[in-house]
């Protein structure tokens, strides 16, 4: 059956446009963020500022990115704002990378450092509350009630002090938070305790223990937390970590600088060790400028190797553990370590520009950018603390007014005196009493149940919920060479049932060699002095193989001489040819690129064109039926000058040695893998044939402009497409896919364009990303899932409804363990996706 490989039709659905002038974007190191509440009051205040078209703030990581009109705004400024307003800020423009990194380490160090303090006064506190419940009448001190006083103040004073005050202050800001909350419940608790302990006539019991383990369950979830968070956000520590801080900058034209004799060990004394050199700072140093690197030193800046032979370990920018041998010519990336010789290299990018710098700004970029899923937990958190603040005022007042008349049985319980734990408050609260059975007062049941709800909720957990799993899968992929950009494309992945690859240079190897060759000149005054004149033959083409080599040398000139200026494998191709047959080339001017058909250029004097049969209709050129199909199954530029055929070359082009098993993966995971490009429908063909794709699943002979149409094409029929391609005529395509894949081996262009970047260049990282996608996207949900379900189901519990039919009364003390360790849950959960990523 013959393979008819489809091509496009000539519609004209809508491609998404290109942005000629981006905004500006300012990041900013954000401190005081407690709960997600935080955050959302955070992006108001931003987007308050004139000139701010975007805010986006992640908690977990504690940045904000401000999206906003080039010039407009005052990135300082804007810091102050959010100073003053109770979230200490600074911007990140114009500091050195690793020192606002270290400082920022530094600071969440100290942070977590002042946790553990306050957390460890707080549990000495519970201990001592405790063994006053466990100890009872055997140790007067310890169970009686001013004792007990002293400790739920001294929980109040010591490690509930910065809640109890940043929670006051938040609600004074109108931003009030999740410290808010729990700052009402245990001094509620603390003042009706006190109540209860001055008039005993109330018959209200004190419950001095719950204010204390409430403090004390709440510190230990946010040090739980902030640890796990630290966690999360180590790979892109490492990251930053591999940048150099120093580099060796030396004169090449040294003689002590010869090393091309033989690698060097580490305990040479070679004066190639020993050169005149001068250490500067690595983000100093200049495109041009010669850097010595000894073995275990890391590469400065990316550069191109000059002198010397050694191997390098790229496993932290690739996940590639095998060290990579590199020799002169060979290029060297900023951050890989030196293994074994000492080298000279030439810096061909530095600071910002790195490799290395580029994925930080990648991952850090990853790190801020939302998934869509989390726009209703941001809509939720925007008013959930005075959402909560109103349901305990309503359970409160329920029933108090009304619960207790509807169920007085809910009134009846034992007086476990203290704090529901066998301590009697008696008159003064000596703590001598032994436990009776009792009526609890309305108003004491009503507040408990207040408070309980106020400390059950759990803004953290619907805040942590997204940039918890976003951080660790975009660690993960950091550390695999696997750059995905955001949580935006993380649910767009997830979302995806069709992947189209470019051919050329993504599913192939790109270096195309020519396998036939067609001088056709007997019509032609171009003199091309050959003895080979193949024009009456009936077959018309001849392999170079079966001319053992003699290729007709002023046609090869001729093409050289055009593709010159072109930047295309088929243009290297041909040049390599032409440099291996040494051959000198022609003088040309005047070049001229038609992307998806060929290129021209003036020759001698004369016009000529070299490219597909497509370029030659357009020119007059006819080319026989006949010849086309002798080149079948290979890429075939065709040479014409004045309206006359010259020549045609073949090329073919090699199959990566991972594409096919990729393919297969793909498919195995429901999804359809098609491919596109400009190539001829035979040589396209050919390759689908090595693949297993059906001709319905190949777009072949679209031009450049045509790839992005025939992905919205795809989209218009419902279609959720991947593009994964390597060069600039795959950057529209790239851009108007729901996800962009661009392999690092590609053009800038097309890294720009894409949404996840593949620094290994292996097809097989395709199938990876996409799982990771999908894996960090469903914990995702998960997160959300638990935040939305622990919250909907803990509120009423805490408000008492299951207290008529099964007399549970979640105490405050419990309700506060729940809330401090549902934030732990959910970071903790999203730590777990790396089990599924082991390498």
């Amino acid at each position: 059956m013959q393979f008819l490989p489809k091509t496009i039709p000539e519609i004209q659905p809508e491609i998404l446009p290109v942005n000629e002038s981006p905004p500006e974007l300012v990041t900013f190191d954000v401190s005081g963020m407690k709960c997600a509440g935080c955050a959302k009051a955070v992006e108001r205040q931003l987007m308050q500022y004139s000139g701010v078209i975007s805010a986006c703030v992640n908690l977990a990581v504690e940045v904000a990115t401000v999206e906003c009109q080039p010039g407009a705004v005052d990135a300082e400024a804007l810091a102050k704002k959010l100073t003053d307003n109770g979230f200490p800020s600074q911007s990140r423009s114009g500091e050195n990378q690793q020192e606002a990194e270290a400082a920022t380490i530094e600071r969440r160090g100290q942070e977590i450092r002042q946790q553990i303090k306050q957390l460890t006064i707080a549990l000495i506190l519970i201990i001592l509350s405790g063994l006053g419940h466990v100890l009872g009448t055997k140790a007067p001190i310890l169970s009686n009630i001013w004792f007990h006083w002293g400790l739920a103040t001294l929980a109040l004073l010591l490690p509930g002090r910065p809640i109890i005050v940043d929670g006051c202050r938040s609600l004074w800001r109108n931003a009030p938070n999740m410290n808010t909350l729990v700052a009402l419940g245990a001094v509620t608790a603390y003042t009706a305790s006190n109540a209860a302990l001055l008039f005993p006539r109330m018959g209200w019991e004190c419950f001095f223990d719950e204010p204390v383990m409430l403090l004390g369950f709440i510190l230990l979830g946010k040090t739980l937390e902030q640890q796990a968070r630290r966690r999360a956000a180590s790979a892109l520590q490492a990251l930053i970590a591999l940048q150099p801080a120093k580099a060796r900058l030396v004169d090449f034209k040294l003689a002590s600088l010869d090393l091309r004799s033989e690698e060097l060990p580490l305990d040479s004394t070679s004066a190639a060790y020993d050169p005149q050199y001068i250490e500067i700072p690595a983000d100093r140093v200049r495109v041009g400028e010669w850097l010595q690197v000894l073995p275990g030193e890391k590469i400065p800046v990316d550069g191109e190797i000059c002198e010397g032979k050694t191997t390098i370990d790229e496993s932290m920018l690739t996940g590639e553990s095998m060290p990579v041998l590199k020799q002169p010519g060979d290029t060297v990336a900023a951050g890989t370590i030196n293994k074994s010789g000492a080298v000279v290299m030439r810096a061909t990018r530095t600071g910002k520009e790195t490799t290395v710098a580029q994925m930080v700004a990648l991952v850090q970029a990853a790190q801020t950018r939302k998934a869509p899923i989390q726009n209703l937990a941001d809509t939720v958190a925007g008013y959930f603390v005075y959402g909560v603040m109103g349901i305990s005022l309503l359970t409160f007042l329920f029933w108090y007014f009304a619960g207790t008349h509807i169920w007085p049985s809910v009134l009846l319980g034992h007086d476990m005196g203290h704090g529901a734990m066998g301590i009697g408050h008696g008159v003064l609260g000596m703590g001598n009493e032994l436990p009776i059975i009792h009526y609890q007062s309305p108003l004491l049941l009503s507040l408990k149940l207040a408070i309980a709800v106020l400390v059950i909720a759990c803004p953290c957990a619907l805040g942590l919920a997204t940039p918890t799993a976003i951080l660790v899968g975009s660690g993960i992929g950091a550390e695999r060479g696997l750059l995905i950009r955001g949580g935006d494309v993380l649910e767009r992945v997830h979302q995806l049932d069709t992947v189209v690859f470019d051919k050329t240079g993504t599913l192939t190897t790109g270096n195309l060699t020519l396998t036939d060759y067609l001088p056709i000149f007997q019509n032609s005054e171009w003199d091309l002095n050959s003895d080979i004149n193949v024009g009456n033959k009936q077959d018309v083409c001849s392999t170079i193989d079966g001319v053992s080599g003699r290729v007709d040398s002023k046609l090869l000139q001729i093409a050289a001489a055009v593709e010159r200026g072109a930047c295309h494998p088929i243009a290297a191709a041909i040049l390599l040819e032409a440099q291996q047959q040494g051959l000198p080339l022609l003088a040309a001017e005047d070049f001229c690129t038609e992307p998806g058909l060929g290129v021209s250029a003036l020759v001698e004097g004369r016009r000529v064109f070299a490219g597909n049969a497509e370029w030659m209709k357009e020119q007059g050129v006819a080319v026989a039926t006949e010849l086309s199909e002798s080149l079948q199954g290979k890429t075939a530029v065709y040479v014409a000058s004045e309206g006359v055929l010259l020549g045609v070359i073949g090329l073919k082009d090699t199959l990566r040695p991972d594409a096919k098993a990729a393919v297969e993966r793909l498919r195995g995971m429901g999804l359809r893998v098609m491919m596109l490009t400009g190539d001829t429908p035979s040589a396209a063909a050919a390759t689908a044939q090595q693949l297993d794709l059906t001709a319905a699943d190949v777009l072949a002979g679209v031009r450049p402009e045509g790839k992005a149409r025939a992905i919205a094409t795809l989209q218009a029929q419902g279609c959720k497409v991947a593009v994964v391609g390597d060069g600039i005529n795959d950057a529209p395509a790239l851009a108007q896919a729901d996800v962009g894949i661009g392999l690092h081996c590609g053009t800038d262009v097309a890294v720009e364009t894409a949404q996840i970047v593949l620094m290994r260049n292996a097809l097989m990282d395709v199938v990876e990303s996409i799982e990771l996608g999908r894996a960090t996207f469903n914990k995702i949900r998960q997160n959300l899932f638990w935040a939305f379900g622990y919250n909907t189901l803990g509120i009423p519990v805490a408000a008492g409804i299951l207290l008529p039919a099964t007399g549970i009364l979640l105490s405050p003390a419990a309700a506060g363990a729940f809330m401090a360790f549902s934030s732990v849950s959910v970071v903790t959960n999203s730590l777990f996706l790396r089990r599924g990523f082991r390498a």
